[in-house]
């Protein structure tokens, strides 16, 4: 018995090192044994053997030389997390749109593509076109299904800590559970997450929010709903329904977007929020008032998580962007009777690929999670 109980800590303490020299080179690329070893505090001997063990499991290579070749002699062995060794996918399925993207462990996009949605289809329409899509985007773009390691899909509404849909922005969706419709039989884990919260994620990855730890985001377009991060971590709530003032319509939140409605000329292949915005570049007295009534309406919302959250950057994010100039002034203007405090006001820069980046982050920390974990317990 005590044989095999030492037995079995000293496996426990291989796969306890090996995490810790992946930990290593997954913060900090390339790195020589003797580097990992004092990273980790482990004796040379041990980091080999676990890299030794990571390269045979695809996670770690040896570095190339960098460009200006090796130096004289014999330089050590440098060797690096693989980012390549395997791949994520962010999904944005909105009222109007989806938009996939494929990334590799490093969060580098390797294809991207868009597709519109007829904006009246039903839950189980929707449903078949993710699936078709997500199919025909990986068949396409990933190498294997196998290296696939995890999905994250962006869906408006509330989402529970489960991943069920649990509002009725798309009624037939509510109360499902669409990561376990979505799921095929490859090795990947499926995570379904309401979109405004996967663009705030972006936000603090890539966009606007990096420096930011208290983060309002505000998701407009055809719909408005807002999202918040708290010391750097998104705070979902209890049910997932934290920030979903949209849901409140005495705060005017769930009609905005109709201030954004643009009767003037359109050119070919534009949007209508892009010929609004257009039109307020040059002054048009009646864009110039569609985007104050739509800082008008915005203002009590966002008013209202300022008075809760106290953030330090509020951003905006989504189809409304493009007026982002008119509407960012007219907004502090509106909030200064209504709030203690007038946060910065950001625009995001991610476009239509906003919430996707998020489910593409959400999806690596998930990985990151899973081959990151102390496995010796």
């Amino acid at each position: 018995m005590r044989n095999t109980a030492r037995g079995h800590d000293l496996v426990a303490l291989r796969r306890l090192n090996t995490t810790v020299v992946l930990r290593a080179l997954h913060r900090r690329s390339p790195r020589t044994l003797a580097e990992l070893a004092a990273d980790t505090g482990l004796s040379r001997p041990t980091v080999e053997a676990a890299v030794e063990e990571l390269a045979e499991r695809g996670l770690v290579g040896e570095a190339a030389d960098g460009p200006g070749g090796r130096a004289p002699g014999r330089p050590a062995r440098r060797f690096r997390f693989r980012t390549e060794a395997g791949h994520v996918l962010g999904v944005d399925i909105g009222l109007h749109k989806v938009v996939l993207l494929l990334a590799d462990l490093g969060g580098t996009v390797l294809a991207a593509q868009r597709r519109d949605i007829d904006p009246e289809a039903g839950g189980g329409a929707r449903l078949e076109l993710l699936r078709h899509e997500t199919e025909s985007f990986l068949d396409a773009h990933a190498p294997r299904r196998a290296t696939v390691l995890a999905r994250c899909v962006g869906v408006p509404g509330v989402v529970d800590t489960g991943g069920v849909v649990t509002s009725v922005v798309v009624p037939e969706w509510s109360g499902v559970d669409l990561g376990r419709l979505i799921e095929d039989d490859g090795p990947g884990h499926t995570l379904v997450e309401n979109d405004v919260n996967l663009a705030v994620l972006a936000e603090r990855w890539q966009g606007a929010a990096t420096l930011a730890a208290d983060v309002v985001c505000v998701l407009t377009g055809h719909r408005v709903s807002c999202s918040l991060t708290i010391g750097g971590r998104l705070h979902r709530g209890r049910r997932g329904g934290a920030g979903e003032l949209g849901l409140l319509p005495l705060l005017g939140l769930n009609t905005a977007q109709e201030a954004l409605r643009w009767p003037g000329a359109r050119r070919e292949g534009e949007s209508e929020v892009a010929a609004l915005a257009r039109a307020a570049d040059t002054a048009d007295p009646r864009a110039l008032a569609a985007v104050a009534e739509f800082a008008d309406r915005l203002a009590p919302g966002v008013a209202a998580l300022c008075l809760a959250v106290d953030p330090e950057l509020v951003v905006l994010t989504g189809g409304a962007t493009p007026v982002g100039r008119h509407l960012v002034p007219l907004l502090q203007e509106r909030l200064r009777p209504l709030a203690l405090h007038v946060p910065r006001i950001a625009l995001s820069s991610l476009g239509e690929r906003g919430v996707a980046i998020g489910a593409v982050r959400k999806a690596l920390d998930h990985v990151e999670e899973e081959l990151l974990a102390d496995t010796a317990s």
